[in-house]
Order: structure tokens, then sequence, then C-alpha cells
């Protein structure tokens, strides 16, 4: 089969204002970035819309993934023209790739195969510039945050802490912890500090959290930088930069419209990472898409466990969403790895083992069915996968009493995927919606909150919060803060804190290391085991195949 990369160059592309008009969108409401790219203008779509019936949004979750990845993207975006194979209006909405993993370990984040997002190569570089204008802001808080400790110092204004750290959209283990300010009082107070990847900054967070650019310039201001001598935060209000911030961030404010390979129209805007952030796109991007089309399709990163508790605690219950269903992706390779196949024999048939490693499967359902939501299991198929596996998997599914449908968007395209579009649909029209029910309330105390989350979703014993984290935890409660969700950053690889630690554990203890407050992304960041806010690269980056070979992009997935 062809690469991703050489299916997305035989495309046929439509201008990216036909495609917007098809979408519903008036042309004085999108701004062109080139021929095939645009961003929608919040302030000049159709009131009238308002008034019609919302789309039916459809959540794409997966089980516990491999390094590899399970293709919860491929499937969104197969899943999107499936929808549109059968005559139904949909959009697909999803998050913008981090230029850190494109060049790191696990590649872009467009689709892939003939269910992709394009042009691929911009969406996976600098596509409309949001992730460079988010770090840029996020930055100059810092700069401007750094002028004021050295214009302030020795004196009664000067901080005691500060929390704030820079960020930048590569992985960098070295930038991890460092030290600004050396050279001489004329450089600044030497501090140590250090770096987040921008799919970590608040910023990220607040900029898909936020309702409107009102909403975003509150929580900008609202952003807790540092403390004072007497405990008091000090926050970007204070600084007075709130305003220059919401600058920065006026255009990445509009969600980014492309389409896939067959021009379905596609909403891509935010990315923050769900094993450190709350990894879901933008709030303004899911939304617009329901306000113009019948089905919206998104999805919530890594395993249902962490992007899709989040998705449901946190982005549904700040924006009132409720998803008519959730697609659950897997693969036989995945399933197999969690019965404990070595990765070398993965792509080997082995039923009994694909038995074995139904536990994992079996425990993302039961997690799903606990927020009141209706399941369709969908096998992402692989070339190597053979019909008894996926029979097997289907058995399953029927012995357990869940909808099953096997999606094949990477060969295919829709025509891939229309059996998993007819599935969810058949579903939507004929099972009861049931109102989304979250794991803990807003009034719980921070460690009931994780305690639950800990209890319910991973099934752990108890959880041990570390000396940092207890303080941490006292301060937020004594500043009113206690009533924010949390958001958990851990390793997406299993539902322990053990990255090596697969299939569905139970009775184990989790370790909270440490807590960070957003209080203008309004969510507590509690991370758990050895989770890096800054990832690292792998011995052999993806960087080592990208080139530029006559004139062509070439190396990127």
């Amino acid at each position: 089969m062809k690469t991703d990369i050489q299916i997305a160059r035989e495309a046929t592309l439509s201008p990216i204002i036909e495609v917007a008009k098809r979408a519903g969108f008036s042309e004085y409401a999108v701004e062109s970035y080139g021929r095939n790219m645009g961003k929608i203008n919040l302030d000049a779509l159709d009131k009238s819309v308002d008034d019609k019936p919302k789309g039916k949004l459809i959540l794409v979750s997966a089980i516990t993934p491999t390094k590899t990845g399970i293709g919860k993207t491929t499937v969104s975006i197969g899943l999107a023209q499936g929808l549109n194979k059968i005559g139904k209006n949909a959009f697909v909405a999803l998050r913008e790739p981090s230029l850190g993993p494109c060049f790191g370990m696990k590649g872009g984040a467009a689709g892939g195969g003939y269910a992709q997002v394009l042009p691929m190569e911009k969406i996976n570089l600098h596509f409309t510039g949001d992730f460079h204008a988010i770090t840029s802001a996020n930055n100059m808080i810092s700069a401007l945050l750094d002028n004021y400790i050295y214009q302030n110092r020795n004196t009664e204004k000067a901080l005691k802490q500060v929390v704030w750290k820079r960020v930048l959209d590569v992985n960098d283990r070295s930038l991890r912890t460092v030290v600004t300010g050396l050279g001489g009082i004329n450089n600044g107070i030497p501090a140590e500090t250090g770096f987040d990847i921008t799919p970590a900054s608040e910023v990220m967070a607040i900029l898909c959290l936020a309702k409107d650019l009102r909403d975003l310039r509150r929580r900008i201001e609202n952003i807790v930088l540092g403390y004072l001598n007497d405990g008091t935060p000090f926050t970007v209000k204070d600084l007075g930069i709130a305003g220059a911030i919401t600058v920065l961030l006026k255009d990445a404010f509009n969600p980014n419209i492309v389409q896939t390979i067959e021009q379905t129209p596609a909403l891509i805007h935010g990315g923050p990472f769900a094993n450190i952030a709350h990894g879901c796109n933008s709030l303004v991007a899911t939304k617009t898409a329901l306000q113009y089309g019948d089905y919206v399709v998104t999805e919530a990163g890594f395993g249902a466990d962490l992007g899709g508790e989040k998705f449901f605690d946190i982005k549904c219950r700040v924006g009132e969403l409720e998803p008519a269903l959730t697609v659950l992706v897997a693969t036989v390779q995945a399933i197999k790895l969690h019965a404990g196949v070595p990765q070398t024999d993965l792509k080997t048939e082995n039923v009994s083992a694909l038995q074995e490693g139904f536990c994992n499967l079996d425990r993302h359902v039961e997690n799903l069915l606990k927020f009141g939501q209706s399941v369709c299991v969908c096998i992402n198929r692989f070339p190597t996968d053979t019909d008894d596996e996926i029979q097997a998997v289907a058995d399953y599914c029927e012995k357990k009493g869940v909808s099953f449908a096997i999606n094949e968007a990477f060969a295919k395209g829709g025509e891939g995927a229309v059996a998993l579009a007819k599935e969810v649909v058949r579903m939507v029209e004929e099972t009861p919606s049931k109102p989304l029910k979250y794991v803990y309330d807003l009034e719980d105390s921070i460690r009931t909150k994780v305690e639950k989350i800990s209890h319910e979703i991973y099934r752990a014993n108890m959880v041990e919060f570390s000396g940092r984290a207890t303080k941490m935890i006292k301060r937020i409660e004594e500043l009113g803060y206690a009533h924010f969700p949390v958001c958990i950053a851990k390793t997406q690889y299993s539902f322990t804190d053990n990255a090596k630690l697969y299939g569905a554990p139970s009775g184990f203890d989790l370790k909270v290391t440490d807590v960070v407050l957003n209080a203008g992304a309004e969510m507590i960041v509690v991370l758990m085991g050895d989770v890096m806010r800054m990832p690292g690269l792998p011995k052999a980056p993806s960087a080592n195949q990208i080139d530029i070979v006559k004139g062509q992009i070439e190396g990127l997935s």
C-alpha cells in the first residue's frame, strides 16, 4: 500500500472556501490560510444557526494504547467520512498535532491511509500558527514576570515563590530543569525553573476550554504565576498584562477548518495531551461543529481512562455537552499485548492470547457504562489481523451484549467505515439517550476526587500523596480553588502509574507526586508516578526520517 504522504499528495482537494460553504458557513466567516486551510471567524457566524437543533456528538476513545497508538484519529476521520457516505451531514473535530511527537516517536496526528485530514504536511507542521501563538503567549508571560521580579527586587512587592514555567513545542529532556538569569545582575535574577511542552501549557488548556474571547481573557487574568510573602497568589491580572496576552491569542482562538481526503469538513483546533493535560480539542470548535452538522465525531486522547474520563468530567461539564455515544477503538495487536504477548509476536495469529487480553477491553467498557454512555466497540483492522481473530472479538462483544463494528477506513476510506457509521446511527436513533454521569462531584474534596477516579476508573487500592502534594492541596483549599475538577497526569500505557503493567490490574497503589493549580484553566493537575510534562526523544527519533527530496517533504506519517 502507498504511504500516507503519497496518498495525501494524490488526493483531490476543494478550495477551503467551497468546503466551508458546503458545510453551511458563509464566505465572510472563513479566513483563508492559503487555498486549502482556513479559520472560522466566530464573530462572523450566522446567528440563525443558534436556533436549529444541535448535532449528535460522537466520542471516539480507545482501550489502553500501545506505543504505536491505536488509530483513534484514523477511526474518527473514517467514521465522519462513512457518515457522509450514508447521507449524513457529518463533521470531524480533532486536536492539532504537536511537533514534539511528530519529530519524536509517535509521528503526526492527521490520520492515515485513506482516512486523513489534508493538507497533512501543513497540519502536522506549523499549520495556521496556533501552537506558536500559544508558545509565544506563555513565554511572553514569563518574560514580563521576570521583568517584574527584576524591577521589584528587594521591595515589599517581591515574590516569595514563582510557579510559572516556559514552554516549547519540542521533546527536550534537557530543558526540564534549567537555571535562568546567570551572568550578573544585568541579566536578571538567577532562578531555578524549567520548560514544559506546549501541549501541557495552561494557556493551551485555557484556549481549549474558553467559551468566547471574554471568557478567554477572564481565564488568562486568573492564571497564578507565584505567591507573595504573605501567601497571596500573584496572577496575570496583578501583572496587568491580560489584554496583551489575549491579543496574542485572538487569531489562534478561531477554529481551523480543513477537509478529509473525501472533502468532509474538519475543525482542528487546540492540542493538549491527555497524559499530562485534559486531552480534548477546543470547546469552541466542537460547539461550532454541533451548530452546523447533524453528527460531530470527536476524539479524546489515549485511552478512555485518561482522555475519555477528562472529556466527560472536564470538557463536557464546562461546555454542558451530552455525547450520544462512545466508540471504543481497539486493535487485535493491542488486545494481545494486554495478554502479555511480546511486541515482536503481535502480528502472529493467536486467538487464545486475544481472549486473555479481553480483560483490558472489558475494563474500558465497564468504565464508559459508568458515565451513562452507550458503547460501540470498534476494531481498527490491520492487514495482519486474521478473520478468526476478528470473529473472536465479535463473539466476545456479542456475549457481553456490547455493540461491535469493524473499521477499514485506513485501506478503503469512508467506504471502509460505512458499517461502523450505520451502527452508530442505529444506536443513536434506537437507544434512548441517558444523562451524562460524572465520576465525582465538584463539591468533593480534592483528595476525594482523586480517590474516586483512582478507585472507580483505574481500580487502585489506595492513593498515596507525597508531602509536596499534600502541602499543595492544603494551599489550594485555603485559597478557595478546591471546587475545580481534577486532571490526572500519568502514564497512558497502563491503568497504573507503571507504564509496563499491561492488562487490567487491580488492587495496586498509586503515588501522587505533585499537584499543580491551573486557576485560569479552572482545573487542578494531579501528577502520578514519574510522568514528565516535558517528554524526551527516543534513541532513533522520527526526525531522522524527515527530509525534503526534490522539493517535496518526505518521512512524515
